[in-house]
């Protein structure tokens, strides 16, 4: 079933929605969220309140990529396990390995000022990498979109992992570089 069907059946709220939802990206969800969990029954879980949490916005909101959609969602749901599991304990986890080697691009002052930058920012990161040929931008959205491992996102761009390590090194740098030009003091 095409995607734009399958959102025709959320905004009838017909229930058949959730399951097409479930044979067409089950896989593709667990994947997502096990790349976080390291965990295959949290990530079963997660995969689970993502379809309940895609029931609750579609609508209002009409997803122009489903894919996109619920990986997004299924990115928030593991990474709160991971903040619940972790709340008292530091366990490593491809999560917290990619976000260490994104510290040094982006600043972790919470304040109501770089809350309100933040969609600025999200803009000016999605700029940057459409700047990027195509096999860096795959690299760095697995790497640091889909948390996969060094060595799996080298894998499937088709170079090894010292190749991809230092592409991701070097594109961190370009990264920290544009925003600074664009006005986000890190």
């Amino acid at each position: 079933m095409t995607d734009e069907k399958i959102v025709d059946l959320y905004w009838r709220r017909d229930e058949s929605a959730v399951t097409e939802t479930q044979l067409k990206y089950e896989k593709y969800l667990t994947k997502v969220a096990y790349n976080i969990l390291y965990d295959m029954e949290d990530s079963m879980e997660s995969v689970n309140d993502t379809y309940l949490r895609a029931w609750k916005a579609i609508p209002p909101h009409r997803p122009q990529v489903l894919s996109t959609f619920l990986a997004k969602i299924t990115r928030r749901v593991a990474i709160d396990v991971v903040r619940r599991r972790t709340r008292n304990k530091r366990v490593p986890s491809e999560y917290t390995s990619s976000l260490s080697e994104l510290e040094e691009c982006l600043s972790d002052k919470n304040t109501p000022e770089t809350t309100l930058d933040g969609y600025m920012l999200e803009d000016a990161i999605n700029k940057y990498l459409r700047t990027l040929p195509e096999s860096t931008r795959n690299l760095f959205i697995g790497r640091y979109f889909y948390m996969d491992s060094l060595k799996d996102a080298a894998k499937y761009c088709g170079m090894t992992e010292t190749k991809a390590k230092t592409l991701l090194y070097r594109t961190r740098i370009g990264l920290k570089e544009y925003l600074e030009k664009e006005g986000f003091y890190l």
